[in-house]
């Protein structure tokens, strides 16, 4: 964004230099920063006269300003709603009912916004990147919190509100440096999500291909070693699998210390804390590492199905089944693929339709039907995916890092003095 000039004369005494704890070498002998009022940055800016066609946007937290077609958006608008919309430009920021929560948008975009959003668009020299970073940071939200205490969900902060915070300022060519460094960090945490997005998509691709498709008997890709082995048996759950009941602990049977009781929330959710049980444990309801559990009831895609316990030894509460299998006839890292690539079709067929929550009973579970090869080409399959698997987790785990990375710097790069205006 070109330099700017105030279109106003406002006076505004400064506050006390600040200085970051990280600064780039070029500016270590430089002055100070200074705080300045919102206002002093900042107009608000209220165009209701929008060109022909400009695209309605959605104001997130995610993506900042975006057109709501770009996204999964479908808050629907009426042409006479939008008449009285405000003018969005490149380069302005907006004050959403979430900034409390997530800082001020940026917009990206030229385009028109609903009118209870306030618009603001920089006033003085500098680089809108720069405030784009400030106005998202943990420290920024915090002064929010702590100068508009009261403030909640629902309600607007609003210009004068913002006008009254005091945000740290660096010369025109520091705030650039500033930018340009974050921006280039964000380009790479940009192009590591897509790179995860593609390993997941690749994924799903490939299973649809690994596994028979509805009403066939064979998959669409098979590896060479079994291009003729011929169709997949088809056996019900309860055919493959014994499935073993937890104990139904009531809030009277925890304890402080004992045998951990396991819940669904300990599965979702490792660092979930446990209760304990002080009574002895069947050997049929406990549970070990490494031992396959198939939670039946909970919400689809989340708490709703299998997966392989890592935790410390325990015992079983309701809701979750420990599921035993003969492993010379499926092994269990092909189980958990299975069961948990058919959970929607679980929940189709327990509850008739497509539902959210899904709650199933034992005696529906195991008449679902599944498709079963022999073990040698469960064990080829179940160790491609575990491959891919392995490969999303180390991705993952590098895209949570140069997050953290971001967010370790941002903190050295703008001053900690600021959490006093």
């Amino acid at each position: 964004m070109s330099p700017k000039t105030p279109t106003t004369a406002r006076t505004e005494q400064p506050a006390p230099a600040l200085v970051p704890k990280l600064r780039f070498p070029e500016f270590r002998g430089a002055e100070g920063w200074q705080e300045y009022a919102g206002n002093h940055l900042f107009d608000q800016i209220s165009d209701k006269n929008p060109e022909p066609g400009l695209p309605v946007l959605a104001i997130t937290q995610e993506h900042g300003a975006i057109p709501r077609d770009m996204i999964d958006y479908h808050v629907s608008v009426t042409d006479k709603s939008i008449e009285s919309y405000k003018v969005v430009r490149v380069g302005d920021f907006i004050i959403s009912l979430r900034s409390f929560q997530g800082g001020i948008e940026y917009s990206q975009y030229h385009g028109i916004c609903s009118p209870a959003y306030v618009i603001l668009r920089l006033r003085t020299e500098g680089s809108d990147a720069y405030y784009k970073h400030y106005l998202k940071t943990d420290r920024f939200i915090q002064i929010l919190t702590k100068n508009l205490e009261g403030l909640r969900d629902g309600k607007m902060i609003s210009y004068k509100q913002f006008s009254e915070l005091h945000i740290p300022t660096p010369a025109p060519a520091e705030q650039q440096k500033i930018a340009d460094c974050l921006s280039s960090l964000d380009e790479l945490i940009a192009a590591q999500a897509r790179k995860l997005d593609a390993l997941k998509t690749h994924k799903k691709g490939l299973m649809q291909q690994l596994f028979p498709r509805e009403g066939e008997t064979q998959p669409r890709l098979r590896f060479p070693e079994f291009q003729n082995a011929g169709e997949w048996d088809v056996r019900t759950i309860g055919e493959m699998f014994s499935l073993i009941n937890g104990c139904a602990f009531k809030p009277e049977d925890w304890k402080p210390t004992g045998t951990p009781i396991i819940r669904i929330q300990n599965l979702n959710d490792p660092s979930a804390e446990f209760n304990y049980s002080q009574a002895p444990v069947p050997e049929r309801n406990r549970v070990e590492s490494g031992d396959l559990l198939f939670a039946w009831s909970g919400t689809l895609g989340s708490s709703f199905g299998a997966r392989i316990w890592n935790g410390p030894s325990g015992v079983l509460n309701q809701h979750i089944f420990k599921v035993l299998m003969d492993e010379h006839q499926i092994t269990l890292l092909f189980a958990l693929l299975v069961l948990a690539r058919i959970e929607e079709e679980i929940a189709r067929r327990t509850h008739g339709f497509k539902a959210s929550f899904v709650h199933v009973k034992k005696s529906d579970l195991v008449q679902v039907e599944m498709l079963l090869p022999a073990v040698p080409e469960q064990q080829r399959i179940a160790d491609c995916l575990t491959s891919l698997d392995a490969l999303i987790t180390a991705t993952t785990q590098e895209l949570e890092t140069l997050k953290t990375h971001k967010k370790g710097l941002m903190q050295q790069l703008f001053p900690s003095a600021a959490l006093s205006s």
